[in-house]
């Protein structure tokens, strides 16, 4: 299971094609740049769908997902995913995926980590850094675990939240679609996705989020991405997954579900908790933003226990 960006995210460099909707304005868009909000996030997982064949029975779980920074000094980000899934022949699996990752504001560099268990035991991990070249030149990518290595990767790539401002950058545009590459250390930290997103018609505040902490009066969008492996695309097959949210202007996602083809998930928001934005002191600069973050092993701290 691959790791989520906020969900979803990014900067002023569009890598693909942006489709603008008949009559759109540029006018709605908002006055200062695009700002995320500091918040923790909690979402009670469900199973939404299954066939017959998935073996899948029942799945439950949650995730918690926490974002703090500012533009000044990058964003750190950290996600816990535990789901319970039975399986037809009554057998179950729980599946502990653990996130972390620090990435500056112009992104320039993303450091990553993650860590997958299932029945409380590692299975998977990734750390790495990955730093994009000041000329045009490749990404370069360096992998600390789970064995040492050189990566490089097209500069036409995204890091998460890059490509979750490039999506509300195209939403305030009122364009419909945002096509990108994205690499955010998945798989190992050698998987390269091809995203494609759909972007709906804004909602200029939302009357069905009264009671959610700040978000009634925000503008959102309905947004659903569908994840490819790069190769499959000339072979026309159908997605990985899809990720399917409505995202508000500060970055806060809802109504999220995951269709992984024989089965779905939803992730329903129950909690939602606002941090203190981090003051911009351009003189610390987002190398000391990035020292802060990391642990003794040189990769960026793994997230606390939900």
């Amino acid at each position: 299971m691959r790791q989520w960006s906020s969900p979803i995210a990014a900067g002023m460099m569009i890598a693909g094609t942006i489709a603008a909707l008949p009559g759109a304005s540029v006018s709605a868009a908002p006055a200062s740049p695009i700002q995320f909000a500091p918040h923790r996030a909690v979402y009670e997982i469900t199973l939404e769908r299954a066939a017959s064949g998935s073996g899948v029975v029942e799945l439950a779980g949650r995730m918690v997902y926490e974002i703090n920074g500012s533009a000044c000094e990058g964003y750190t980000q950290n996600m816990r995913f535990v789901t319970r899934i039975v399986s037809q022949d009554g057998s179950e699996q729980l599946n502990d995926l653990r996130t972390s990752s620090w990435e500056d504001d112009e992104g320039r560099r993303l450091r990553f980590n993650s860590e997958q268990y299932r029945d409380a035991k590692l299975v998977e991990e990734a750390a790495g850094d990955a730093q994009r070249s000041e000329a045009a030149g490749p990404i370069t990518v360096e992998i600390s675990r789970p064995a040492r290595q050189r990566l490089q990767v097209d500069a036409a790539n995204m890091f998460p939240m890059q490509h979750s401002r490039a999506l509300l950058a195209a939403a305030w545009q009122d364009q419909r679609q945002l096509v990108a590459g994205l690499y955010d250390g998945s798989e190992k930290g050698e998987k390269i996705y091809h995203t494609s997103a759909w972007i709906g018609r804004r909602r200029q505040s939302d009357a069905t989020a009264e009671g959610v902490p700040g978000l009634a009066k925000l503008a959102s969008w309905p947004v659903s991405i569908a994840y490819y492996e790069p190769a499959s695309i000339q072979r026309d097959s159908l997605p990985s997954y899809e990720l399917s949210f409505r995202i508000y202007e500060n970055g806060v996602s809802t109504d999220m579900v995951i269709d992984y083809g024989e089965f779905s998930v939803r992730g329903e928001l129950k909690e939602l908790t606002y941090s203190a934005r981090s003051e911009c002191n351009a003189s610390a600069g987002a190398q000391g933003a990035a020292s802060r973050s990391r642990g003794s092993d040189g990769v960026v701290s793994p997230p606390n226990k939900p």
